[in-house]
């Protein structure tokens, strides 16, 4: 099912007036400067450059030059803790509303993720990519009203560009790069944990297999980011489970560019859902 986009008359007013008046402003305005974060979280970090297609798109639509939508997407890598402490600190030119749409980010990703989309929508006419991973929109539409589920698609959809796009398109167990077969999998549950269910420090890039075996506790991570193999597993030889994930245990994980995995979140799998540690 297509998503529902939003138009001039569905989005709310304040959008509209700053999507209206965003290319007249000599200065970055908060919108624009939201809409460059937004655009940041789901572009890997090496394709943060002035050709970037999706920076000349919206470079064009927000009034300003891809040059200088790229400065501003290298600022906020500046920010970023998983880039500066490698020794890739960007140009360290962040400013004070960077600081301050880093900070709104990450106090609370589910609404900005939406606001940004719905603003996004309002001013670029071109269809926008939709990338959502099916396993996280409702089975049954009955009594869930459009909006609702095109909300549901804008935050799976930002979830799994951000994550994917931090681990290079690649399982960060097996090192799988099809696209069709990897899921941004959710370090603690979209259920269990509303805050959290759009921070890309919550999610893993794994391949479908190692997804579900996480899922259900068959495998977790410590907290230097070690692949555990449960015991339920490695009593099971079998060919398949000997040759994908017998070989993983006590291995470190491929870690992202940007975003890397809250230990806090690890710990939680490890003590909740990790299969050994229910049974003690």
């Amino acid at each position: 099912m297509a998503p529902h986009l939003p138009n001039e008359e569905q989005a709310p007013a304040s959008l509209i007036t700053a999507s209206r008046t965003m290319a007249t402003s000599k200065n970055w305005t908060k919108e624009q400067a939201k809409l460059a974060f937004h655009l940041y979280c789901q572009l890997a970090f090496g394709k943060l450059h002035k050709g970037n297609p999706e920076i000349i798109r919206l470079a064009k639509v927000i009034g300003r030059t891809p040059s200088a939508l790229a400065m501003k997407l290298v600022n906020f890598a500046s920010l970023d803790p998983a880039i500066t402490s490698t020794g890739r600190k960007g140009l360290d030119g962040a400013s004070n509303l960077d600081r301050e749409i880093w900070a709104e980010f990450h106090a609370d990703w589910e609404r900005l993720a939406v606001e940004c989309e719905m603003l996004r929508r309002s001013i670029d006419p071109e269809p926008i990519n939709d990338e959502a991973d099916e396993s996280l929109v409702p089975e049954d539409f009955t009594g869930e009203t459009r909006q609702v589920v095109t909300e549901q698609r804008i935050k799976q959809n930002f979830f799994r560009r951000s994550v994917l796009s931090s681990y290079g398109g690649r399982c960060c167990m097996s090192g799988l790069a099809e696209p069709r077969l990897l899921v941004a999998s959710h370090i603690v549950p979209w259920s269990k944990d509303k805050n959290n269910r759009l921070n890309p420090s919550n999610g893993l890039c794994l391949s479908a297999i190692h997804d579900r075996a996480f899922d259900k506790g068959l495998i977790t991570l410590s907290d230097d980011f070690k692949v555990i193999v449960s015991d339920e597993l490695k009593r099971k030889n079998e060919v398949f489970m000997n040759a994908v994930f017998l070989p993983l245990d006590g291995q470190v994980i491929s870690l992202p560019d940007r975003f890397t995995p809250t230990t806090t979140f690890i710990a939680w799998h490890r003590a909740e859902l990790f299969v050994d540690s229910r049974r003690k």
